[in-house]
């Protein structure tokens, strides 16, 4: 339509517009038109305002209507679908206006702003009941792409995964928790337990003061722009052409992944967890499925710097063997031989000699320094052979130690495996019990 035409006409219409919208958003009384008010031929907005005011004043609305309708017949149910959701009124709505307001969805097209609009006030229970179901309806006869990104639908209901769980068998010995088969099933235990947690959140979330949703409305004191939701009114400024150009459009997997996230509003959560509820059972599924799988009688784990084989009857001789040899060369450095006590105790005793034979007694004071030095070579030199020797027989020992303790963990973690795997099969139980009740439509 070409407003050009009336320019003033036009201006009014607008200005007409913005005030009712303000009016409905403040949580006015029944509003009224403006005695300057008047119709722009072939326009669909000045009979849907008329429209909209006889709903909400409970006058016969029919004949404006019609006019609206046959001018856009969406973009007129698109207004007062939102404009009596905004107005605190959604019950007044027909129900054929949101079918023809909303269209179709597509997982491969984004979401139009006037849907998702549609979508959060639906959520919300601005139409009751039936508006829920209807939203539910049309979400659920998208196909979302299941397989895909599974980790994306996870990453969205419970970010922040741990990159390795350890489990309370394994606190002492975290390199098993390591290991990709002891790894898988305690990684898989956590993460259903915080998916299930998630989802009771969602379907038990209430309001602070207990209601099922706020009003579709700001309170008397908030201004229209600054609305909970902003896309009703978004989408309707949009309308009047009061609103600028449209911000992009998101997709349907991104609006669902935002209203599962963490911290998301409670109604639209529980609308796409009834959406994704085939997604989040399969991976459930999956994940209890993982938690059942049977402890390796196996492993290499690295122990103080020697890979240890680990056995279920205690750590693999071989390998405890080849890590004692590992300690005893490499533990221990190089060292010089007694060889400089004795070269220097030899010495002494030829000066000992010689001072008897040449004679001359001067060459024992040298002698005895060279007897001391001798001593003390061959003291320090059995010190650090009795030291080298207690740091190897310490190193070992603790290297048993520790391989012995690692096995005992093992088993360990096997009895723990089993309540792990009972315990997932209970979250998995209640889970697909949760999701499959579905948000409350009332």
């Amino acid at each position: 339509m070409d407003l050009t035409a009336s320019p003033r006409a036009a201006t009014e219409l607008h200005r007409s517009a913005e005030a009712l919208l303000a009016h409905l958003a403040a949580g006015g009384a029944t509003p009224t038109l403006p005695g300057t008010f008047t119709d722009l031929d072939g326009y669909w907005l000045p009979p849907a305002m008329e429209s909209l005011v006889a709903l909400m004043s409970g006058a016969d609305a029919l004949e404006p209507l019609a006019r609206a309708a046959q001018r856009d017949e969406r973009r007129t149910a698109l207004f007062l679908c939102l404009a009596l959701a905004v107005a605190g009124q959604g019950d007044r709505i027909h129900a054929s206006w949101l079918g023809i307001a909303f269209g179709d969805l597509s997982a491969e097209q984004p979401v139009a702003h006037g849907q998702r609009a549609l979508w959060v006030t639906a959520a919300r229970g601005a139409y009751g009941p039936a508006g829920k179901i209807f939203v539910l309806r049309k979400l659920d006869a998208v196909d979302l792409p299941v397989q895909t990104d599974i980790d994306g639908w996870l990453d969205s209901l419970i970010p922040g995964n741990p990159a390795v769980v350890v489990p309370h068998s394994l606190v002492d010995y975290p390199e098993l928790a390591e290991i990709p088969e002891m790894a898988a099933p305690a990684q898989a235990a956590a993460k259903l337990a915080r998916l299930h947690g998630r989802c009771v959140e969602i379907t038990s979330s209430k309001r602070p003061d207990d209601s099922a949703s706020p009003p579709m409305r700001n309170g008397s004191g908030r201004p229209a722009s600054a609305w909970a939701h902003d896309e009703p009114l978004a989408v309707l400024r949009a309308l009047i052409g009061a609103g600028g150009p449209e911000g992009p459009m998101g997709s349907l997997v991104g609006h669902l992944r935002d209203d599962l996230s963490p911290g998301a509003d409670p109604d639209l959560a529980a609308v796409a967890l009834h959406v994704v509820a085939p997604i989040v059972r399969s991976v459930a599924e999956d994940l209890a499925e993982a938690t059942t799988a049977t402890p390796p009688s196996r492993v290499t784990v690295p122990i103080l710097g020697h890979d240890i084989v680990l056995l279920p009857e205690g750590p693999d001789p071989e390998s405890m063997a080849a890590a004692e040899r590992r300690v005893t060369e490499e533990g221990v450095p190089r060292r010089r031989g007694p060889w400089p006590g004795h070269l220097a105790a030899a010495l002494s005793a030829i000066l000992a000699v010689a001072a008897f034979v040449v004679p001359l007694l001067l060459l024992l004071i040298p002698g005895a320094a060279l007897a001391a030095l001798a001593a003390h070579l061959m003291w320090r030199q059995k010190a650090q052979a009795r030291t080298d020797g207690e740091y190897v027989t310490a190193r070992t020992t603790e290297l048993r130690e520790l391989a012995d303790g690692a096995v005992w963990a093992m088993h360990e973690y096997a009895r723990e495996a089993e309540t792990r795997a009972h315990t997932a099969a209970d979250d998995l139980t209640d889970l697909t019990r949760l999701i499959r009740r579905g948000p409350r439509a009332a």
